[in-house]
């Protein structure tokens, strides 16, 4: 299991290798990577704010959960934090096991509880200003199913 809280940006495909690469015997892998959205073009940038420390525990944590509820041989969670630009991948997730179910259960797991409970503090910045990113109802009922 790997939890990485970084300002650096990621490159999907050499972590998606390699995390393919240490799970010998798992059959599937899935990956999920999110992306700043910029839904009406006025976006500048999201910055991301969080407590270190208490942002690994939180996030070890989740995946400690899923990996105790689904057979999971391994799980890779990446977010990164301070300003980033529309369209920047803004996090990863990437689960493996024997079967795919457990694999896809788990990152769906994953990215409900990182988008619902995870603490980080997101602001968009546009020429108008900037705002805080409010919870959405969408995500809190996305989190009843598990």
């Amino acid at each position: 299991m790997q939890v990485s809280v970084q300002s650096e940006p990621f490159d999907l495909g050499v972590l998606t290798s390699a995390f393919a690469a240490r799970v010998a015997g798992a059959g599937a892998v899935v990956t999920f990577t999110g992306l700043v959205r910029d839904n009406d073009g006025q976006l500048a940038a999201m910055e991301i704010e969080h407590y270190p420390g208490m942002t690994e525990k939180a996030i070890t944590a989740m995946v400690d959960q899923a990996t105790a509820r689904w057979s999971l041989a391994d799980a890779l969670v990446v977010h990164r934090y301070g300003r980033l630009a529309g369209g920047e991948a803004i996090m990863m997730v990437a689960t493996a096991s024997r079967h795919r179910a457990d694999a896809f259960a788990a990152a769906e797991f994953l990215m409900d509880y990182l988008k619902s409970r995870a603490p980080f503090w997101k602001k968009e910045l546009s020429a108008d200003g900037s705002a805080w990113v409010a919870a959405r109802e969408e995500d809190e009922t996305a989190l009843k199913r598990w």
